[in-house]
């Protein structure tokens, strides 16, 4: 895998992963022409597609924020919101662009496991000290 974007329908890059070496110039290109490329394809269209040189993958996802969430679906505001978290489960599943862990129960309890540490490792506030005036 040389890459992994996501982006929303309306044409926002919401997150970029790129697996090899690629100028900034070069990657903001490929970024603009791929989306072109994918968003005018139809939805009922086959989710694979030769581009460049290269064999490009995709899913269409049709969750908007007046849909979502339901029960258990991420939503676009939820990448927006929580960055982070997506970069880390990507980087459970995937590094250095090839396949880590095709378990989605595994890489859940790598989650919980982070967020627990990050629970633990967080000092919670004092509530304010209350100052007498005499």
């Amino acid at each position: 895998m040389r890459f992994m974007l996501l982006f929303s329908r309306q044409g926002k890059l919401r997150l970029q992963k790129w697996y090899l070496a690629t100028a900034d110039k070069d990657k903001k290109k490929m970024v603009r022409e791929l989306m072109q490329v994918v968003l005018a394809r139809k939805p009922k269209m086959c989710s694979f597609l030769e581009w460049r040189d290269l064999k490009v993958v995709y899913k269409r996802c049709h969750q908007e924020p007046p849909q979502c969430p339901r029960r258990g679906q991420v939503c676009e505001l939820d990448i927006i919101f929580n960055f982070e978290k997506a970069y880390f489960i990507l980087d459970e599943f995937v590094m250095g662009g090839e396949i880590q862990d095709t378990s989605k129960k595994s890489v859940l309890k790598a989650i919980e496991q982070v967020d627990l540490l990050q629970e633990v490792g967080t000092p919670r506030k004092s509530p304010p000290k209350k100052i007498h005036q005499g």
